[in-house]
């Protein structure tokens, strides 16, 4: 681990120990129950000897079973479901909606304060940063009518800003995480009014290497996030109370090993609007046909071997990913409501409507690699023909908002909307400051390994401009929100 100790880095000696706080590695088990405690640990110990194994049979394995798997869980899940007669598209507010999203943003801030140091937050979710990368969003020029809706309408390219990340909360080598990736894509140059007026000319889009959402909706990740806070997140799912097995074994069947960011698949998990009345997820499929091996196994790879994987795989060629829609056609078996729910490629193909081009380049610079703590993604930074549907997503508007307020606030540096221009060595906000390098590569030959904080040499935070507030979450209720949050952290 990478506690309490002090290496040298390019000449100086950094400190990556508890200045930064504690949510490098994965921190023990806190439940106040000794067994529970014991129980906890014994499951994070066991995920972390399967993913030694993993690379040795896991594609055998997925070939044969996880596609009928997938199907039969699903059923499972529909079966226990009840159906209350929606419409295509249509939404419905959820009981005690936002009394949910309160708790959740409370408890996210309260666990982002106990494992970071002011100067050091990072996100509290989709945390460690494997890179950014510069790509390249062009929309296929055979789409049909239908489909042809907001940044689909006609053929055009748009510059983009991908981010790929490992889970939350925590920061870990790449062997110990959950098995899972995200990517996060900001389109540029997106004309039209935002519904998050927080930037002006992007279109935000995600996706995760698994196909549904952790929690079928906020109801039940207020109950995650009670156990996430005390780092025993498995008792969410194994609850003698409420069980939550299916939802886990889904997202089983998806974790894996992973050899490199850039060759999986990514799903939106959460559905979007597709120009008024149609409602769609989309997802992310790479062309890359061969997999890059895990080194090290059934040993210790590199802590950043995913990382390690893209820079050597974007030294030599381009990446492409194809973007693909699915439309809901059954409001039942394809819900708005619920994220985990898998929605079935039988009742609806999808469709190839754009691709997502990643250039060969070099992308592992500080300045680079430190570009994503004054950036902000969010699903609401979108088009009204885009508009995030579900209680999932109506959440994720104010939550992702706030958290990255207070991850930004706390290391101070200035939400910047990016345009595309920027260039990595050298870059500089609009005030002319630099970025804040607080995380440096630890040279490695043939290929950069883990970032380390340089602590006290980073230089002046930016001070560019911050966007305004959403226009339903400001004024006297937020302040004392804010005020509240703050009180616990200090607490703590």
């Amino acid at each position: 681990m990478w506690l309490d100790v002090a290496k040298e880095v390019r000449g100086e000696v950094v400190n990556v120990g508890p200045d930064r706080g504690g949510g490098y590695g994965i921190p023990g088990p806190d439940t106040g129950n000794a067994v529970l405690d014991l129980i906890a640990r014994l499951s994070v110990q066991s995920v972390h000897l399967e993913r030694r194994l993993d690379p040795f049979f896991r594609s055998g394995l997925d070939s044969l079973l996880r596609d009928p798997l997938t199907r039969l869980t699903t059923r499972l899940i529909n079966a226990q479901r009840k159906n209350e007669g929606y419409a295509l598209a249509e939404e419905r507010i959820q009981p005690d909606e936002e009394a949910r999203l309160q708790e959740i943003i409370d408890t996210f801030t309260v666990q982002m304060g106990g494992l970071w140091k002011a100067g050091y937050f990072e996100r509290g979710g989709n945390t460690k940063t494997h890179g950014i990368l510069r790509g390249e969003f062009t929309v296929r020029d055979d789409l049909p009518e239908n489909l042809r809706r907001g940044i689909f309408a006609r053929p055009r390219t748009y510059p983009a800003w991908v981010r790929y990340s490992g889970p939350g909360p925590y920061w870990t080598p790449d062997i110990d995480d959950v098995g899972f990736m995200s990517m996060s894509i900001k389109l540029m140059g997106v004309p039209g009014p935002k519904l998050l007026e927080q930037e002006k000319f992007t279109q935000d889009l995600f996706g995760t290497s698994v196909p549904t959402f952790v929690t079928p909706d906020t109801g039940a990740n207020v109950k995650l996030q009670h156990w996430s806070v005390r780092n025993a997140q498995v008792f969410y799912f194994v609850n003698l109370r409420e069980t939550h097995l299916l939802d886990s074994f889904m997202n089983l069947l998806w974790t894996r090993t992973q050899s490199s960011p850039l060759e999986s698949q990514y799903f939106s998990c959460v559905p979007y609007l597709l120009g008024e009345g149609q409602a769609m997820q989309y997802s992310f499929w790479s062309r890359l046909e061969t997999r890059t091996p895990v080194p090290g196994v059934p040993g210790r790879p590199p802590d950043d071997y995913l990382r390690q994987a893209m820079v050597a795989t974007l030294a030599g060629r381009d990446v492409e990913f194809d973007v693909k829609l699915q439309l809901q056609t059954d409001p039942f078996l394809m819900p708005i409501e619920n994220a985990a729910v898998m929605w079935p490629e039988r009742l609806s193909p999808r469709v190839p409507a754009a691709v997502l081009r990643i250039p060969r380049q070099t992308f592992d610079s500080p300045e680079q690699f430190a570009f994503p703590r004054v950036l902000s993604y969010n699903p609401w930074h979108c088009i009204a023909e885009h508009r995030p549907l579900g209680n999932v997503s109506r959440a994720r508007r104010r939550m992702y908002y706030e958290l990255a307020r207070l991850r930004q606030s706390m290391n101070k540096v200035e939400h910047y909307e990016p345009n595309g221009e920027e260039v990595f060595p050298g870059f500089r906000l609009p005030d002319g400051s630099t970025l804040p390098l607080l995380l440096r590569p630890r040279p490695t030959p043939g290929a950069p390994g883990p970032h380390i904080p340089a602590g006290s040499s980073s230089p002046p935070p930016p001070t560019s401009r911050r966007g305004p507030a959403p226009s339903d979450g400001a004024g006297k209720a937020r302040r004392e929100r804010c005020r509240r949050c703050r009180a616990a952290l200090a607490r703590r």
